[in-house]
């Protein structure tokens, strides 16, 4: 997708009044990213040259004291929230953490001169709708010709790499160091409180978090599939059946850094190849819990000799078994 971060800033009043106009569709678009626990730790304020994307702490994971999970959701409410001025017809100029004494600030959105989308980005702003992170089975069948070559492309469109991991040593190295997570995981205190927090039973009307149709049982893994986050913890809500076939692809997206820019560039990145994805029926489950320990992470840089950090683990096959989650109203920041 183009930025036009680097034409003028200035935007004209029939400018101005596409944001004012369209701001609630704007934001509503950015508010479908996908963050970690669908705990949507974001707000939006609108003014009539720009939307502001915020971080909201107070939605944050006891398990990410530095606030990169956080921030990589919110890169991915950025990238939809630019996605969203593309489909008006505009290209975005963006500001990335625009203020060092905001800390809460993230990023500022402005429309700059006028550009028809193009058809991918069309077909991603379809996508938006039905876009899901994937829990449940896999169906059968390969993923279209050449879509893997273009979520690289997408990647590396946002500064970022994702790096295939095709089997052999590669692959069975990285289960064994997921599957070493996910039983540390599973006896960490913050860990086992935030999936209670943002897990949510089958009755429950909440708007955020991960419903119980939206989680699979535990009952033994699929072959060809990573350890996944126990969110159940035996209280018997998941409704997704186990099994499926494997994921097609598995993979690592890498940024070059690790810092904020960085983890604000892994969000855009991210939502961007899962939105190319689910314009042809492919959907990715992501794996977090092996990447909230920083040895962890370096293991896994060092043991699949990857040239950079890893932000996110994920693996790719067509599904039929899931639908989108429910968002909350999105809402302006306190006062910084």
């Amino acid at each position: 997708m183009k930025d036009g971060s680097d034409s003028a800033t200035g935007t004209t009043a029939m400018q101005a009044g596409v944001l004012a106009g369209y701001a609630g569709f704007l934001v509503t678009a950015a508010a479908r990213a996908p963050s970690v626990h669908n705990t949507q730790p974001w707000r939006f304020r609108v003014s009539p040259d720009a939307v502001e994307l915020w971080t909201d702490p107070r939605r944050k994971l006891r398990t990410d004291p530095a606030g990169r999970e956080m921030l990589i959701s919110c890169g991915a409410a950025l990238f939809g929230l630019r996605l969203a001025v593309r489909s008006l017809g505009y290209l975005p100029v963006t500001e990335l953490l625009p203020d060092p004494t905001r800390l809460r600030l993230m990023a500022r959105v402005s429309t700059g001169e006028a550009a028809p989308p193009n058809g991918l980005e069309r077909h991603m702003m379809d996508a938006v709708s039905r876009r899901h992170t994937h829990r449940g089975p896999f169906a059968p069948g390969p993923l279209p010709h050449g879509l893997l070559a273009g979520l690289q492309h997408d990647a590396l469109a946002e500064g970022a790499t994702l790096v295939l991991v095709t089997g052999g040593l590669a692959y069975d190295r990285l289960e064994r160091i997921t599957a070493a997570a996910a039983r540390r995981g599973g006896l960490s205190p913050h860990a086992r409180a935030d999936v209670r927090r943002w897990t949510r039973v089958a009755a429950s009307t909440a708007r955020d978090g991960i419903p119980a149709t939206a989680l699979a049982t535990s009952t033994g893994r699929p072959a060809g599939r990573l350890p996944q986050r126990d969110f159940d913890l035996g209280r018997g809500i998941a409704r997704l059946p186990a099994g499926g076939a494997p994921p097609f692809a598995t993979a690592v997206l890498l940024t070059p850094g690790d810092r904020r820019a960085d983890w604000l560039r892994a969000g855009q990145a991210l939502y961007r190849l899962l939105l190319h994805a689910a314009s042809r029926r492919v959907y990715a489950s992501l794996h977090t819990q092996p990447l909230e320990d920083a040895v962890t992470r370096d293991l896994i840089s060092t043991q699949l000799a990857l040239p950079g950090h890893p932000q996110i683990l994920l693996q790719l096959g067509p599904a039929t078994t899931a639908s989108p989650t429910a968002r909350l109203p999105p809402g302006e920041p306190d006062s910084p």
